[in-house]
């Protein structure tokens, strides 16, 4: 989905070649393990929206087949069209503002279909907010965000704007993340199937996101963990102290960003070991005992409590 996005940047020629400099180029792990490095009171402007990942066959099968995650969540497996025809099928797990997309090896085409390779999007609530969080972004020294537009089209082959979004970097080895503001012509077309808005400006998630979660147990997304490369690592992290996020560096290379009220940890790792990890969700309602789903090589643990936590294998050596 990744070289998707990115090959629409291109097409669209919104913006000159990237230069990464300055904070870009350097180790997202300069600051002593575990010192807090806040953005400086600046208001959280990016909030986590979606991640995706990309697994072995049988764990995308398992999840695509599984009866348990058609009670757990609200499930879907759907096929969506964006700019320029292109198509990518998923298996989504869908909350009140949140949700997870899985694929499987093959699923997208290129780079962004091998094992390990994902995604993550985090979202603006305000229309306008995108701008604000691309001018922080220049002053944390990436002088050429890589922006574009995307569209949705739902089978009848008429596209409608979908989200404006914006890169810190067109390179990338298998993850990326991207800052994104939902478009008020999507929102406006009936075909999108979204919410009113709550207040002036509302471009939020809770929008976009059908009330169907009432009827499940998840809830939304509260955690996620991602295994990425030291250079995907270091492009993301001026994204989300752009955004707002609260970024600490952890033992080990990898740093975790905390606001909105999602956590998301990405630890740096050679390109053979990256993917999705984990990822923890809030429910609806308390389950008394633990249960565990195996779904391929995942193992999905629900309760006791209020929590759910989904852990994916890493690859074998």
């Amino acid at each position: 989905m990744l070289r998707m996005l990115r090959r629409r940047v291109l097409q669209l020629a919104v913006v000159p070649a990237v230069a990464l400099t300055g904070v870009a180029q350097k180790s997202a792990l300069a600051a002593p393990a575990g010192k807090e490095q806040p953005p400086s009171g600046q208001r959280q402007l990016l909030l986590y929206n979606h991640a995706y990942g990309v697994f072995d066959r049988a764990t995308a099968d398992a999840v695509e087949h599984s009866a348990y995650l058609r009670e757990f969540a609200n499930f879907q497996v759907r096929t969506t069209t964006g700019s320029g025809g292109e198509t990518w099928t998923g298996r989504y797990l869908l909350g009140r503002e949140t949700y997870l997309e899985v694929f499987g090896v093959g699923d997208v085409p290129g780079q962004d279909g091998t094992l390990g390779a994902g995604g993550m999007g985090v979202s603006v609530e305000r229309s306008g907010e995108l701008a604000e969080v691309i001018r922080r972004m220049r002053e944390l020294g990436i002088e050429h965000p890589v922006e574009f537009a995307q569209t949705r089209d739902f089978g009848d082959g008429i596209p409608v704007p979908w989200f404006d979004a914006v890169f810190t970097t067109d390179a990338y080895d298998a993850f990326g993340a991207w800052g994104m503001e939902n478009r008020q012509e999507y929102f406006a077309d009936p075909r999108s199937k979204t919410e009113p808005a709550s207040y002036p400006g509302d471009v939020g998630r809770e929008r976009v996101l059908a009330d169907t979660y009432q009827d499940r147990l998840m809830r939304d997304v509260t955690s996620i963990r991602l295994a990425v490369t030291a250079r995907d690592l270091a492009n993301t992290v001026p994204l989300l102290k752009a955004g707002g996020f609260a970024v600490r560096d952890v033992a080990g290379d990898g740093i975790v960003a905390q606001g909105g009220g999602t956590t998301i940890r990405l630890d740096a790792v050679p390109r053979e070991r990256a993917g999705l990890r984990q990822v923890g969700m809030a429910l609806n309602r308390p389950v008394k005992q633990r249960h565990e789903e195996r779904l391929g090589n995942s193992t999905l643990t629900v309760g006791p409590g209020l929590r759910a936590v989904w852990n994916f294998d890493s690859p074998k050596p």
